[in-house]
């Protein structure tokens, strides 16, 4: 069936100027076509006078099996338990406007399962792109949910059991982190050789690659071993930044993962090593991403929702702090839909509001160039061209209005 959308001003997610007076028609799951004006149309008409249209959201970086409590990490619970939690943390990110997501490190492989309960509609959520289990070196960075590795042989292996078990992308573990005890941020962790490995596998089989990367010689093996993403990039340098121009490395910053565990710090339920660790990297975060954009190095949206008090659904959060380190309000949108879509490689289908392209968009109340807190509060959410039922709202809207 076909629908006529009309009378709203677009945003389409290329970064051209908005389209006022547009029209977009939707047949089936898919966008027919684009343009703008006023024609007779026989079949269902919905207008969207005085709204604002643009593509649904796609973050980047995501950890759906983790509820963003304390200390994630900590939980124990059965698979059952973490399958109900990982739908509701699905659907929160469809409801609040991201359409799509990319998980980077599961709990045994029931990202895998709820990615394929989704595309098979028998649960409702944003679709998914999914790494199954990371692959750490022993007691590494995200050990207690991942695949530990030690050895160019056992990377490997680690990376052919995830594309077995039907991952769509591989994540190594290029440096210590935030969260984990007794490993640092700065310190490197797998080795070059190891990555290098990993990465080979799943680019002989058409899989991207991701890697947590903190510090900055973890983050240049990383790159030398032929990464497609670094996640995080706290202490870039200029030689890395460099690296990443001459590979075409995307940068997903996750600035919200560090800033949400300083606002709330004084909780008490964050382990004091995460706030010490978080505290300590946050200015270098900031100014490194901030030098990245300035040399032109490819952003994208990601939030490492699942981590303390990182909501799902926090797209809209990340939004603003790229704002904060400079990006306009149009780069940022940009960030958000297109290049997110690129840096996943789904960009032939979605990222953008063209024919051809599946009927994923939201509706907004206010033009996002002028006021970007109007992510914060979404009219509607359309995904493979049906209106989303929404139950979740975002838990900050008010905060930002």
């Amino acid at each position: 069936m076909k629908r006529f959308f009309k009378n709203f001003t677009l945003i389409d997610g290329t970064g051209n100027e908005p389209l006022n007076n547009a029209y977009l028609i939707v047949d089936g799951e898919k966008i027919d076509s684009v343009g703008f004006g006023e024609f007779d149309f026989d079949g269902e008409v919905v207008d969207l006078s005085g709204k604002f249209l643009m593509p649904g959201l796609i973050n980047a970086h995501i950890h759906v099996t983790m509820d963003p409590v304390g200390n994630p990490l900590a939980e124990i619970e059965t698979e059952a338990q973490t399958a109900f939690k990982a739908a509701r943390n699905a659907k929160r990110h469809l409801d609040m406007g991201t359409t799509f997501v990319r998980d980077v490190g599961g709990k045994n492989y029931v990202d895998i399962d709820l990615r394929d309960a989704i595309n098979n509609k028998l649960v409702e959520g944003a679709q998914m792109l999914v790494a199954g289990k990371n692959l750490a070196m022993t007691g590494g960075h995200g050990w207690q949910m991942g695949r530990e590795v030690d050895g160019v042989d056992e990377a490997r292996k680690g990376a052919r059991e995830q594309l077995r078990a039907g991952a769509d992308l591989i994540k190594v573990m290029a440096t210590g982190g935030v969260m984990t005890k007794g490993v640092e941020p700065g310190s490197p962790q797998m080795e070059e050789a190891e990555m290098r490995a990993a990465i080979e596998e799943a680019h002989k089989v058409g899989a991207k690659t991701a890697t947590h990367a903190q510090g900055n010689t973890g983050i240049k093996n990383a790159l030398r071993a032929g990464v497609d993403s670094i996640e995080h990039g706290i202490f870039l340098d200029e030689e890395s930044i460099q690296m990443m121009l001459d590979n075409g490395t995307w940068l997903v910053p996750t600035l919200a993962a560090v800033d949400l565990i300083v606002k709330n710090s004084n909780t008490g339920e964050i382990p004091e090593y995460a706030v010490r660790k978080a505290k300590s990297v946050q200015a270098s975060h900031i100014e490194s991403v901030k030098k990245a954009y300035k040399a032109g190095v490819k952003i994208c949206n990601g939030t490492d929702s699942g981590t303390p008090y990182n909501y799902h659904g926090s797209a809209p959060y990340e939004a603003k702090l790229l704002m904060d380190i400079g990006m306009s309000p149009m780069e940022v949108l940009v960030a958000s839909t297109k290049s997110s879509a690129e840096c996943l490689g789904i960009e032939e289908n979605y990222g953008t509001i063209e024919a051809g392209k599946f009927a994923d968009f939201i509706v907004l109340n206010e033009n996002p160039l002028e006021n970007i807190n109007t992510l914060f509060d979404i009219a509607d959410v359309y995904k493979l061209g049906e209106k989303v039922i929404r139950i979740f709202e975002n838990p900050q809207k008010d905060e930002f209005k």
